[in-house]
Order: C-alpha cells, then sequence, then structure tokens
C-alpha cells in the first residue's frame, strides 16, 4: 500500500462507517417516488436547521412526519399563533412547507442572497392550514460547474447554508462533485499510478469540475495530500447532511475517464484519446467494452461508497462537448457503462445532460430508460425544443434552466418560458417530463429565479407571473408596499420578462469586464451581443426601490436588491456609453473622447463602490476563501492563483485566447472592477489616446500576458463589505 493511501485512509477514518449508516436511510426511496420509513434521525433534522435559521423562534415550530400521497412528497402546516405544526414527508419537505408558510403568513423568507427574518416575537398562526403537493418526483439542483464558479473553496458553514436554503425551495436531488478527488486518487492507486502521479494529474479545486466532465486535467495542480483529506471530510458532511434532511446526494458516475498512459501501465488496456477542449488537452477514455474497464469501475464505485457512501443517483456525460468514440460503437459503450453503475448500484438512476447533442440519441436507445434521467439544459433557451418525448425517445427528463453561465452576475432569466412551458409539457398526453432542474453555473444570484422556479414544482397549474411577483415583493421586504410592488413588477417586465425566442436563456453580461474593443459587444465570448430587454425601462426601479418604507429597508434582502439594482443600471450604461466612445474616436475628436472616456472609469469607479457592500461581490472574499485551505505558504498562493485564475484567464494561454475561455467567469465584483477591469480598460484608452495624438495607429496589446501577470501579482483586496449601499445606489439614480 502506498504512504499517501495509508495517510488519506487515515484522514478518513470511519466515512466506510458513515456510509454504510447513510446508505441505509431512505433517500433512494426518496430518489425514486416510492416513500420509505422515516429513520429516527429524522425527527430532529428538520428542527436542527431551522434553529440555524431562526434561533428565536424555532422551538415555536413542532416538526411531524406524514406518509407520502400516491407517491409525491407531501407537507401540511397549521396551528396557532406561537404553536406551528408541520407535517412533511421527509425533513427537506417539512422544511419546504415551513418556508412557504414563511413566505405566504410570516412574510419572510430565505434565499441565496439575503433574506427577511424580521418576525413578531410569535409567530403568526396560519389562517386555514397550508398545504402542498410536489407534481415532480425529481427536483434536482446544482451544475456539473458549481463548484467551481460558485466557490471551489466554501467550507462547511458555507455548505451547511446552501443545503439550508436548497431544502428550504423543495429540491430533493443535490450535485456534489466535492470528493471526488479523492475517490480518483484512490482508485487509480490500485490501477498502476504511484500518489505523485496522480495528485499531479488531478487540477485545482476550481477546475475539477471541467477534469470530471473529461474536458482537461492538471491545472491548479499538483493538489497535496493535506488538501484531499480536508476535502473528503467536507464532502463526507455534505453527503451526511443531505441524507439526515431525506435529500438525495447525487455524486458522480465513472464513464471511463484514465489518467495519462493507461495503457501502458495496465497491458492490454484499450484507450480512446480525446482531442482538445477549449486548448487544454482532454484526457483519455477507456473503452468501456474491455474488462480493463469492469475492473476500474468496481474499484472507483468500491472507493466511492467507502468514502461517502452509496446513494440512488450517478450524474455521467458520457463523450461531454465533443468528447469522440473514436471506433467503439456508442450504443455498445452506453450499455456497459450502464452495466458497470448496475452491478455496483442495482437500480441506481443514471443523470445525464441535456445540453447540445447530448445524450445522442445511441445512448438512449442502448440503455434501460426507466433508469435514466436526462436533465434538460435548454428547456428555456431554444424555441426550436418543443417535443422532449420525440427527441429523447420517451426517456424521463427534468425541465431544466440555466439561466447564469460562469458566475456573470447579471439580472434575469427567461421567467414567462417557465410559465408557459412547465405546466403544460408535464401535463401533455405521454408526458415523460418527470422533474425540475434548476442548473445555473453558478450559485449565489438572482433569488427570484430561484424561488419562481423552484415553486414550478409544487403548483397546481400555470404560474401567473404577475401575481407571483406581486407576492414576492411583499415577502421579500416584510409588508405590502407600493414602491416595492412597483419595483418588482419593473424587473417582472425587464430583466424577468425575457423570452427564449432570441435564443438565449442567460442575461447579457456588461462590458466593463470584457477585453477592450471600441466594438466589443460582450465580456464572455459565448455571451448575448446585445442587452435583451429595455434599459430604460429597467432603470426605473431603482427609485422605486429607493422610495420603499424605511421600516422595510433593514433586511439583508432589502441591501442586496439595491445594490444588485444599482450594479445592473451601471453595467447597462456601459452599452450605451462605448458606441459614442468609438464615434468620438473614429472622427478623430480628442477632446470628446477623453471627456467620454472618463466618464467611463467614473461609471466604474461608482461601480466598484456599488459592489464592495455585498459580501457576495468580493474578490477579497474570494482569494481568501481559498488561501484558507492552503497548509503552507506556498499552498496558499497557489490556491488563489487556482481561484483568481478560474475568473481572468482561466487557462493558459491556449485556453485563454485560442480556446476563447477567457473572461468566461467574468463578473462585476469589488477588486475584478477596480482591479484588472480598470486597468486593462485604462492601458487601451491611454494607447488610443496618444495614437490619436502622434497621428497613428494603435499598438497592439497582449491582454493575455497583462491579465496573467495580474492574475499572479495583484493587490490584496478587502474581504469584508464597506460602503452604505442606500447612499450610494442614491448617487447611481442621480446620475442616470
Amino acid at each position: 500500500m502506498h504512504i499517501a493511501r495509508r495517510t488519506l485512509l487515515g484522514a478518513v477514518a470511519g466515512s466506510a462507517a458513515l456510509g454504510a449508516v447513510a446508505g441505509a436511510s431512505p433517500a433512494s426511496a426518496n430518489a425514486a417516488g416510492t416513500g420509505g420509513t422515516p429513520s429516527g434521525s429524522w425527527g430532529s433534522a428538520a428542527a436542527a436547521a431551522l434553529g440555524r435559521l431562526l434561533p428565536r423562534h424555532h422551538q415555536q415550530v413542532v416538526f411531524r412526519t406524514m406518509a407520502r400521497k400516491g407517491g409525491a412528497d407531501v407537507y401540511r402546516v397549521s396551528g396557532r399563533t406561537g404553536r406551528i405544526t408541520v407535517e412533511g414527508t421527509t425533513p427537506a419537505v417539512q422544511l419546504t412547507g415551513f418556508h412557504r408558510y414563511l413566505r405566504h403568513t410570516a412574510h419572510a423568507h430565505f434565499s441565496w442572497n439575503g433574506e427577511q427574518t424580521a418576525l413578531p416575537d410569535r409567530l403568526p398562526a396560519p389562517a386555514a392550514p397550508l398545504t402542498g403537493t410536489a407534481n415532480a418526483v425529481h427536483r434536482f439542483v446544482l451544475n456539473d460547474t458549481g463548484d467551481g464558479y460558485t466557490g471551489p473553496y466554501r467550507d462547511w458553514a458555507a455548505w451547511e447554508r446552501e443545503i439550508d436554503i436548497l431544502a428550504l425551495h423543495g429540491f430533493n436531488e443535490v450535485l456534489v462533485y466535492a470528493g471526488a478527488d479523492a475517490v480518483y486518487h484512490r482508485t487509480f492507486l490500485e490501477h498502476g499510478y504511484d500518489d505523485a502521479e496522480l495528485r499531479g494529474w488531478i487540477p485545482g479545486p476550481a477546475h475539477q469540475p471541467w477534469w470530471l466532465l473529461q474536458n482537461m486535467a492538471s491545472y491548479g495542480g499538483p493538489v497535496s495530500r493535506e488538501l484531499l483529506a480536508r476535502r473528503t471530510e467536507l464532502s463526507r458532511r455534505i453527503v451526511h447532511r443531505l441524507r439526515e434532511l431525506g435529500m438525495t446526494p447525487v455524486l458522480p458516475g465513472w464513464f471511463g475517464t484514465v489518467p495519462p498512459e493507461f495503457d501502458r501501465r495496465n497491458p492490454g488496456a484499450r484507450i480512446v484519446p480525446q482531442g482538445d477542449w477549449g486548448g487544454f488537452r482532454r484526457p483519455d477514455w477507456l473503452d468501456p467494452r474491455t474488462p480493463h474497464f469492469a475492473r476500474v469501475a468496481r474499484t472507483f464505485y468500491r472507493v466511492q461508497e467507502e468514502l461517502h457512501g452509496a446513494t440512488s443517483m450517478y450524474k455521467m456525460d458520457l463523450l461531454h462537448e465533443g468528447g469522440t468514440p473514436g471506433d467503439v460503437p456508442v450504443a455498445e459503450a452506453a450499455r456497459a457503462v450502464e452495466e458497470a453503475l448496475q452491478s455496483a448500484r442495482p437500480g441506481a438512476v443514471w443523470a445525464i445532460l441535456g445540453w447540445q447533442e447530448n445524450p445522442r440519441r445511441e445512448i438512449l436507445d442502448a440503455v434501460d430508460r426507466s433508469k435514466m434521467l436526462v436533465l434538460d439544459g435548454l428547456s428555456d433557451r431554444f424555441p426550436k425544443v418543443t417535443d422532449r418525448e420525440a427527441d429523447w425517445g420517451g426517456t424521463p427528463y427534468a425541465f431544466g434552466s440555466i439561466w447564469n453561465f460562469g458566475g456573470h452576475t447579471a439580472m434575469g432569466a427567461n421567467t414567462p418560458d417557465w410559465a408557459a412551458l412547465y405546466d403544460r409539457w408535464r401535463r401533455k398526453p405521454g408526458s415523460a417530463l418527470r422533474g425540475i432542474a434548476l442548473m445555473p453555473e453558478a450559485t449565489g444570484n438572482n433569488p427570484a429565479a430561484l424561488a419562481l422556479f423552484s415553486d414550478l414544482a409544487w403548483t397546481d397549474g400555470p404560474t401567473d407571473l404577475a401575481a407571483w411577483f406581486g407576492q414576492w415583493s411583499v415577502a421579500r421586504y416584510g409588508a405590502a408596499d407600493p414602491h416595492a410592488a412597483r419595483a418588482w413588477d419593473v424587473l417582472r417586465r425587464t430583466a424577468y420578462g425575457t423570452t427564449r425566442t432570441d435564443s438565449w436563456s442567460e442575461a447579457a453580461d456588461g462590458l466593463f469586464g470584457a477585453r477592450p474593443d471600441l466594438a466589443v459587444t460582450h465580456a464572455g465570448t459565448w455571451s448575448p451581443r446585445r442587452l435583451r430587454y429595455d434599459a430604460t425601462e429597467f432603470e426605473k426601479a431603482l427609485p422605486a426601490l429607493l422610495a420603499i418604507a424605511p421600516g422595510l429597508r433593514g433586511s439583508s434582502a432589502y441591501r442586496y436588491d439595491l445594490m444588485d439594482v444599482a450594479r445592473q443600471c451601471i453595467a447597462n450604461r456601459s452599452r450605451l456609453l462605448l458606441p459614442r466612445i468609438k464615434a468620438a474616436h473614429d472622427a478623430g475628436d480628442r477632446a470628446r473622447f477623453g471627456d467620454l472616456t472618463r466618464q467611463w472609469l467614473d461609471w466604474m469607479t461608482l461601480l466598484e463602490q456599488v459592489t464592495a457592500t455585498d459580501t457576495h461581490h468580493l474578490l477579497g472574499r474570494w482569494t481568501a476563501d481559498a488561501r484558507a485551505w492552503g497548509a503552507t505558504p506556498a499552498e496558499r498562493d497557489a490556491l488563489e492563483y487556482d481561484a483568481v485564475s478560474l475568473l481572468t484567464i482561466w487557462g493558459p494561454r491556449a485556453a485563454a485566447d485560442g480556446g476563447k475561455l477567457h473572461d468566461y467567469a467574468n463578473r462585476e465584483w469589488s477588486g475584478l472592477i477596480g482591479g484588472l477591469y480598470r486597468l486593462r480598460w485604462t492601458t487601451y484608452f491611454t494607447e488610443l489616446s496618444d495614437a490619436l495624438a502622434a497621428g497613428r495607429s494603435p499598438k497592439p496589446i497582449d491582454w493575455f500576458a497583462l491579465e496573467e501577470r495580474w492574475t499572479r501579482e495583484r493587490p490584496t483586496f478587502p474581504s469584508s463589505p464597506r460602503g452604505d449601499i442606500v447612499r450610494i445606489a442614491r448617487t447611481v439614480a442621480s446620475r442616470l
């Protein structure tokens, strides 16, 4: 046995026992919608969560378990003032019911971004019992990319909060990628590799999602033994808490990704090179039809169970984003991948992303469709998506949304599509729709979208968006207010009023975060080229928010919304101002060019001030989180670079420039705006101005070199918020 393996096993001692206990919980029954007898720990799980969320009020709530209704999850909330009874089929469902009570009776709520918990001393009684029945067996949440773009270095406190929020919003299947690095490490120690080789193959945590998708390897590594052990401990806590709440941890399955030279280390093995992805060399693929594949799969699932326990759903994207089967028949490969999974986990569901050309029809035709779930990432993206039963041969699927790519801070989502399509597709004859799949590439944005999309699975009939947003404004700030209602009606019709008719599902990113060019229309290569709503109409939301009654301005929800709307107003200004700068430059008007570029930089200064008021819009927080995971100064530096590079250059020059990944994860954060983004635009405007003065063409600028240098050598930015958002938002409103 290798020393590294002994060290890691020691660090996670007891995990196998934990997995055995957790694996016996009703989580798998919950995923299948078949019910099950709650374990003894369930009675306290919802109460413990409420103790974390509402420490002053949690003793006024009693949680009880109730049976499923026709195989569906249900809840019921009743009681009197100061004594609320919440019944539900699992602790998570109980929390879902309680959250509905909070929103509709107590006018309070929790979200990814801010909360409103100004409650009376005694919780109010519901006028009549509140009941809810899930119309979806599968309520899946999180994207494969989430661990990278949301926070690769989140600690247990952040994950604990995330899980509580997801339970409050009714989800029952949660994707967990954290800890997969240790599973791969231990697996391939048994198949011809040593500790150092494998730690060098595994990327840094910020880039691991794309390694698990078979897109790339190594970048941001090597990882240390200590880091593997700490991430394993974190993942154990995540999956254990999910099981306590009756939620299903969705773990990565194994579909053939192997380290370099696997065939040389394992004579007789047959590998298929996968070429490149975005400027990276993809890991090789082991032919699933071979005995070598079956042996590695057995090791993988055994090790995974020892570390995390077994579960009932596994996520695998076979041949993702350009993967090539070579001369391997896709159908045979799919059957072999499925056979390996079912051999290790009889009855498990294979979850696969519906994205681009995946899943290939050959895959779906080859497997047992009753044990497959397609997570449709394009439900609200393309108008040509109209018949998923025909597209996927009746394979069960979840109606999904990816409203955010790369962690962009833009407000908005195609909510009219959700309201128009979900209920209709679910009720149509022969429908294979079995769930919802909330999959923004990064969480922690668009709290209204989180609430609305999750409500789809608990709403009987179509959603009235005007009524929903009206009620949201009440729960969001604690009471009815005409200005709040006005603000959210504006947002409903603008940022949250876009549709898939233009073949986009996300809002346009701002231009302050783009590589400078006078004709640039987007920062991320694959982002919308234009604003998808009327910016002038959107701006009306800001004065409305500022006019809300003073008594409703005390919540973190209000402060977040004020920040977010002010930020978006400024971001939208970039699209108005840049064409004017270009016109002045093209006309050779140096005076006007200088005046307009100063205005551009002034808006950036104000944007920096706006975002500095929010904890989750701070580059300093992101870097502090990364450094906290390092055991030595060198490791802390390496982890910080891993985290920051994802937001800037993404990878080496071949990926940033050739693969066009630079700024894919651009975001309007304090530190990025006043740091890299300002440096780029200042450098660019200075060169253009000098060229105008000298009557010459501008010199080309090596943006990657500038960005890579800044990523490695930038100053330290604050990790705590600063500034008064009400005062700053008033300044923004006065300048619009």
